[in-house]
């Protein structure tokens, strides 16, 4: 495993996703044990997406534009509800000291689907694995699961380290509720955004 793979991984990974921004809003809403959850979710996510591109699947989405474009709507359709869903008072993620509980299970489950729902992700696997398999492996496919497999444990560590700042930041956010609607606001602009960013890729 080259360094140049380890260092690019931990460059994507650290980039502001769907799903960094989900374990942001879920760790100062619901705590640092919710932030886990989400981040677990997040990485249980890119799992079909690694399968797909390892097996082929991904080469379908880049040539059939209907079935690109279905999961994109899709996933779209969800960026948009979960904006919605930090907007609206009591709302899932709704950042306040006294939030209802909420299952540790759902909480991965949408991060889960934060990434299941996003075509692009299986496309980038596609285009990014191979780059770091020798021409002449003659294991490509148990070298491109290892690189999954690296890049999954990645992004767990760094979305819970996220989520770490996050629920220490939750305390001097639900003190002030002006900070409170901003940060709310900014979450919820930040999904729309990627939402419409997703509606408008080829």
């Amino acid at each position: 495993m080259s360094p140049e793979f380890l260092l690019t991984s931990l460059v994507v990974v650290l980039l502001p996703g769907t799903g960094v921004l989900y374990t942001l809003a879920v760790g100062l809403g619901r705590g640092f044990r919710a932030s886990v959850a989400a981040a677990f979710g997040c990485t249980l996510g890119i799992v079909p997406a690694a399968l797909a591109s390892i097996i082929g699947l991904a080469a379908l989405l880049h040539t059939s534009a209907l079935a690109f474009q279905v999961l994109k709507y899709l996933g779209v359709a969800y960026l948009f509800y979960m904006a919605w869903g930090l907007l609206r008072e009591g709302g899932a993620l709704s950042v306040s000291e006294d939030s209802a509980p909420r299952s540790l299970t759902k909480i991965a489950i949408t991060g889960t689907l934060i990434n299941v729902l996003n075509p692009k992700l299986s496309l980038f696997f596609l285009a990014f694995l191979p780059q770091f398999i020798p021409a002449e492996s003659e294991a490509a496919t148990a070298q491109l699961i290892v690189l999954a497999g690296v890049f999954m444990v990645m992004t767990f560590a760094v979305f819970v380290v996220y989520g770490a700042f996050a629920a220490l930041a939750r305390d001097y956010v639900i003190s002030r509720p002006g900070v409170m609607a901003w940060v709310k606001g900014a979450f919820a602009g930040a999904f729309g955004f990627l939402g419409l960013r997703l509606a408008l890729s080829d």
